[in-house]
């Protein structure tokens, strides 16, 4: 996908023509995602004949918490309202106007928290609305791409390929890829000023919107504790270790975990398990999920690289996951993301469903793959059985090999922006 002719800084997100057929038949559409991921930008650039109100503006948003009913029942039948959130008085005014005229693509919200898990939203508009998630920009959205990987990938129509053995290695694009994830301010400034930009933004979100999604006296202890759990991305979720690190109750960290993951900063990725499976932990790992955050609230720069590999494995394990939702989000929604581990230490980085049929996927830095990290896909085909569709272990080289006789395939976590 290329830019927009009518705009030369303009980068197509895969998310549009899905956005573009919810609109065409659903009378409430709504983008959910991070502050700043770019949600405004794509709402405008899909619908730029739409009156564009923002919450953000202290009138509007006044007006909307005062006289909800009187403000939608002056709006134009056609409107996107920006930041939704922030007067959740609005919905049951848009569910009333709704009522009364379905027309699909009435209304374009978006919204910087999740909408679904606001106890007051969650069933105010069941059958009237569909919830879209756009993140920061991914790595495809980045190089222009298609976004197709996952999609070619669980159809299996990747093969092996075979790089030439007579080109010298090419350095690795990692370092830097991992260090400024995807958030559209952070990715126009040179590091330095993005690893700035991405503190000042953290501040701003626990100053402006935490009151939004939860009862919280002090945002500091949401900033400590994002910052901490950027430190063990990409690892099994302790809450009592987090508890007793900050000084603060397990339930009270439990509340703190719900309010970022409903902020969109961190996912929790639930441990996958079938009936059978006795032995496996069912702890969640935690992963933030914008990399290049992640990498500044722990001090991680492209330089480390090679001292720090094994925080970085952590944060690519993160990248990759958040790269793999990205892009399931645009072409198969109906995806469900899981992790896989059993007290015999033996794990899946992601497993990857639907209904029941499961994908595995391992994740390495390095530049080589051997037979030894198929393992933990051994474990998941077996628990599987027929259910099983395919495992790869994604590395940091340039050909598509086959592994274990074929039945897993060896990807250059290339392939993620290529295809």
């Amino acid at each position: 996908m290329g830019q927009s002719a009518g705009n030369s800084d303009y980068i197509s997100r895969h998310l549009q023509e899905s956005l573009d057929l919810a609109l065409s038949d659903t009378p409430v559409v709504c983008l959910l995602g991070p502050r700043q991921c770019g949600k405004s930008t794509l709402a405008k650039h899909q619908a730029p004949d739409r009156v564009f109100i923002s919450l953000d503006d202290a009138r509007y948003l006044d007006l909307a918490r005062a006289d909800p009913m009187g403000l939608v029942s002056e709006l134009p039948g056609f409107v996107t309202i920006d930041e939704i959130q922030r007067a959740p008085e609005l919905i049951l005014a848009i569910k009333h106007s709704v009522d009364l005229d379905r027309r699909p693509g009435r209304f374009l919200l978006t919204g910087s928290a999740n909408l679904l898990q606001l106890p007051r939203l969650a069933d105010s508009l069941a059958g009237r609305m569909e919830c879209l998630y756009l993140l920061p920009f991914s790595e495809s959205e980045k190089e222009h791409g298609n976004g197709r990987f996952l999609d070619l990938w669980i159809s299996s129509q990747l093969s092996p390929e075979f790089a030439s053995s007579d080109l010298p290695p090419k350095p690795s694009s990692l370092p830097p890829r991992l260090v400024s994830g995807g958030y559209p301010e952070a990715m126009k400034r040179s590091p330095e000023r993005a690893r700035q930009w991405l503190r000042q933004y953290l501040r701003s979100i626990i100053e402006r919107d935490i009151h939004d999604v939860g009862q919280i006296k002090d945002g500091n202890d949401l900033a400590r504790l994002i910052e901490l759990l950027s430190h063990r991305t990409g690892t099994l979720l302790n809450v009592t270790q987090l508890a007793n690190d900050l000084g603060h109750t397990r339930a009270t960290i439990e509340r703190h975990l719900a309010i970022l993951e409903k902020l969109f900063l961190i996912r929790t990725l639930p441990a996958w398990h079938r009936n059978a499976g006795k032995r496996l932990i069912k702890t969640p790992k935690i992963h933030v999920c914008d990399s290049g955050l992640a990498a500044t609230l722990s001090d991680l720069n492209a330089g480390q690289w090679i001292e720090e590999r094994e925080r970085f494995g952590h944060l690519l394990e993160s990248f990759i996951v958040q790269q793999l939702v990205a892009q399931a989000g645009a072409t198969q929604p109906d995806l469900r993301f899981w992790h896989y581990r059993d007290r015999d230490q033996i794990e899946v980085d992601c497993v990857i469903t639907r209904g029941r049929k499961v994908w595995g996927v391992e994740i390495k830095a390095a530049r080589t793959v051997t037979t030894a990290d198929t393992k933990g896909l051994h474990r998941l085909a077996e628990i599987s059985g027929s259910d099983f569709q395919g495992g790869i272990v994604f590395y940091d080289g340039e050909s598509i090999l086959p592994l274990a006789n074929g039945a897993f395939l060896a990807m250059p976590i290339s392939k993620l922006w290529e295809l």
